[in-house]
């Protein structure tokens, strides 16, 4: 069964942790509306444009060159200061 993600992609980075976690794709709706609203096609054109470019320079900053090769291991894990 596929695995879409549909909440909370803003820019690049969001789209390699969708991804990386295991998700098959990601939705744009909010983004795509805003620049949809601002410069109609143009805009949302644009606004596809920068998220792709952002998520490639996600993909080179982080080592890898296709998304494909994105898994769990890529994410770091969050330090809470707390002793376990």
């Amino acid at each position: 069964m596929p695995v879409l993600l549909d909440s909370g992609i803003r820019r690049g980075a969001d789209i390699i942790k969708a991804i990386a976690l295991g998700a098959d794709a990601v939705l744009i709706g909010r983004p795509y509306i805003y620049g949809l609203a601002v410069a109609g096609e143009a805009g949302v054109q644009e606004v596809i444009e920068h998220l792709i470019a952002q998520t490639e320079l996600q993909l080179a900053i982080s080592g890898y060159t296709s998304i494909k090769d994105l898994d769990d291991t890529c994410l770091a894990q969050k330090q809470t200061g707390i002793a376990e």
